[in-house]
């Protein structure tokens, strides 16, 4: 039977960009929306010092959304790794977990809140005329943390459980009950900055109670009273797969906490007071998002698309993809250029009136903090394009480099020079740096894509048929030093027995069942760098590496149910179910490695013993990410070896004789 090709690779870009961008963009905007809303009607209902106040506030619900993300992102993770190896009960633990933690800790930081609040809004640049309406405003949203974290972590995992609508439904109707409890509150109940909270606790909680139901209902899982306790191996996985997401969000935390310090002092020394710059500058952002969240909306849904042909070698799909994503973004943010440049008085009229000099502040924070906005439709669009050709480090720079490594450093230079108007000029200085720096990576990578052989038709050559000398299927699982001679052992064993060997073998076999080119795969299973989990979660889902070791996975299960040897990919603890698996660690000493690396090979040899760590390092690393177990520890192993011990014609003897005592004991 032919297999169906992947809509990835043959269905037209627009269409696939239509089907997968629009549900990215709309959950960014919804939100969004949480945090305009209740500015815009806190502005006409209160004025310009309640929005001021909800500014030096919302870095502490950035904070509970970091960590809400860290376990909801964390644990959707988990959940699909475990469903693609096929261990259900292992996925329930991590879903369980994640919620745990996000319940816990959500119960932990609304106490802090309670007790610190006067201490936090302080860190985060409250000035005196701010404190009261900050208080307010801050106390209520506060008692409303546990269900905002909560549900925010499971609107993630129910996203991983297939049901996207549902997860967008239940933050769709928090917004659109925000938006008709506001006025509510704040103009006919005259509550003013309280009223707002207690808006948005209400809707908080409406899409909480919308959420824990689902757990009911999960599609993929079944989540019992057993899952219910926390495990420390679970929780380091779910931790370490959401890290990302916290990091982008605490990235913001930062910011918010530096900008409004130093709009606070140097504000305090010019015409415009303290509370005006900080009031809004914060709006200015908050707009700006709106612009933010189509762009990574749009760039999101094509992280697949990118992702898959790049992978199978169809770069002509991949460049116009690319071309797509860019041109739709670049179109975004020259609207919203000239909308700032052009009507910034009526912009900043939608958050409410203000004096002179609050007019006069906001459209000079418009056109000068937003001049080169129309940057961010290139960085942005191309740091979530290394994210999905599997090169995390790249993104990860151009993702820091914007958030933080340049603009705090700008802030707080220009702002000595120029005062609070300094604050404004770091905005297009960051984002002029940053983009010449996308426009070096992009440039190099595309001439690099120019230069790759386009693999269209990727077909695997068959491996020829061996006849087994064996009667009973016996698996031998190879994972060994580099250079110890694991793969020539592994070749002279499959030799002996007269079985298929698996190593670059394999490769040949997951580009044939996945459609990824040879080349890609190789280049990037095994090779988890330093960054890879620090790398910027702009949308929950499993990353390149994660989906190619669960291709791998599935066809090593599928191999392993005949006779074989298969080198390294972890198969020992892929296989760790399956019965007559002989699982063997292959060692030697670091003089003979380095020797067997440079004349084998063709390592230089004075660089040989750092390449021979970084590969191992590598491996280890690997390992430890996607099964939890020590790559080197001899208790996930049958048999260690040392190879100089015996020699490699000795050790593959060795290892054959177990295998026919295997056959022999079954």
């Amino acid at each position: 039977m032919e297999k169906k090709e992947n809509i990835l690779g043959c269905e037209k870009i627009s269409k696939l960009m239509m089907k997968f961008s629009i549900p990215c963009i709309i959950s960014m905007l919804v939100n969004s929306l949480y945090n305009i809303v209740d500015q815009i009607f806190i502005g006409w209902g209160v004025g310009y010092l309640g929005n001021g106040a909800t500014n030096v506030v919302f870095p502490i619900s950035i904070v509970c959304l970091a960590f809400a993300l860290m376990f909801g992102d964390g644990a959707s993770s988990f959940l699909s790794l475990k469903l693609g190896q096929k261990r259900k009960e292992e996925a329930a633990k991590g879903v369980a977990n994640g919620v745990l933690l996000s319940a816990i800790l959500s119960i932990v930081l609304c106490i802090i809140g309670l007790v610190f609040l006067p201490n936090l809004i302080q860190i985060f640049g409250c000035t005196d005329n701010l404190k009261q309406y900050a208080l307010e405003y801050g106390y209520v949203t506060v008692i409303g943390i546990p269900f905002f974290m909560v549900g925010t972590t499971l609107n993630s995992i129910i996203r991983a459980d297939g049901s996207p609508k549902y997860a967008m439904t239940s933050m769709l109707t928090g917004a659109i009950l925000n938006i008709i409890l506001d006025p509510i509150f704040i103009f006919a109940l005259h509550m003013g900055v309280e009223g707002a909270a207690i808006a948005t606790v209400i809707s908080q909680i409406i899409t909480f109670i919308l959420n824990v139901s689902y757990m009911k209902k999960f599609k993929s899982i079944e989540v019992h009273k057993d899952n219910l306790k926390l495990e420390g191996s679970v929780i380091k996985k779910v931790v370490s797969l959401g890290i990302s997401s916290f990091i982008t969000q605490m990235n913001l935390v930062i910011i918010m906490a530096v900008s409004n310090n130093l709009l606070g002092k140097y504000g305090a020394e010019s015409e415009y007071g303290s509370e005006i710059p900080i009031t809004v500058l914060g709006i200015v952002m908050k707009i700006n998002q709106i612009l933010m969240s189509i762009v990574i909306g749009i760039a999101a849904g094509a992280q697949p698309i990118i992702g898959y042909n790049y992978g199978a070698g169809q770069f002509d799909r991949v460049k116009k993809t690319l071309k797509t994503v860019l041109g739709c973004s670049v179109v975004i943010s020259t609207i919203a250029f000239i909308l700032f440049q052009t009507i910034p008085d009526k912009l900043i009229s939608i958050f409410g009136n203000g004096d002179e000099k609050y007019m006069d502040f906001a459209c000079l924070a418009f056109r000068t903090f937003l001049l080169l906005c129309i940057c961010n439709g290139v960085q942005i669009p191309s740091s979530i394009f290394f994210q999905a050709i599997g090169k995390s480090s790249i993104s990860a720079v151009l993702s820091l480099s914007r958030q933080i490594i340049l603009s705090i450093p700008a802030m707080i230079i220009l702002s000595s020079i120029y005062g609070v108007v300094g604050v404004l000029y770091a905005g297009p200085v960051a984002d002029g740096i940053a983009f010449l720096l996308v426009l070096v990576f992009l440039t190099r990578e595309i001439k690099q894509m120019k230069q790759q052989k386009t693999v269209v038709n990727n077909v695997a050559p068959k491996q020829e048929k061996q006849e087994s000398t064996t009667a009973q299927p016996v698996v031998i699982t190879i994972a060994r030093e580099f250079g110890s001679g694991g793969r020539i052992i592994g070749k002279k064993i499959a030799d002996q027995l007269g079985i298929p060997l698996y190593d670059k073998e394999l490769i040949a076999e997951v580009a044939q069942d996945s459609g990824l080119s040879e080349e890609y795969i190789e280049k990037h299973e095994q090779k988890r760098g330093i960054l890879a989990n620090l790398n910027s979660g702009y949308y929950a889902g499993l990353n390149n590496a994660d989906d190619l070791f669960l291709k791998e996975t599935e066809t090593i299960k599928k191999v392993a149910q005949k006779s074989c040897v298969i080198i390294g990919r972890c198969a020992n603890f892929i296989l760790q179910d399956q019965a007559h698996v002989i699982r063997v660690f292959v060692q030697g000493s670091l003089p003979n490695r380095i020797k067997r690396a440079t004349e084998v090979y063709g390592l230089k040899k004075d660089t040989a013993e750092k390449e021979i760590c970084k590969i191992d390092k590598l491996r280890a690393n690997h390992c430890k990410h996607y099964t939890d177990g020590a790559w080197s520890d001899s208790n996930y192993y049958d048999i260690c070896i040392n190879s100089d011990a015996l020699g490699l014609e000795k050790t593959a003897d060795l290892i054959c004789e177990m295998a026919k005592e295997e056959v022999k004991a079954c």
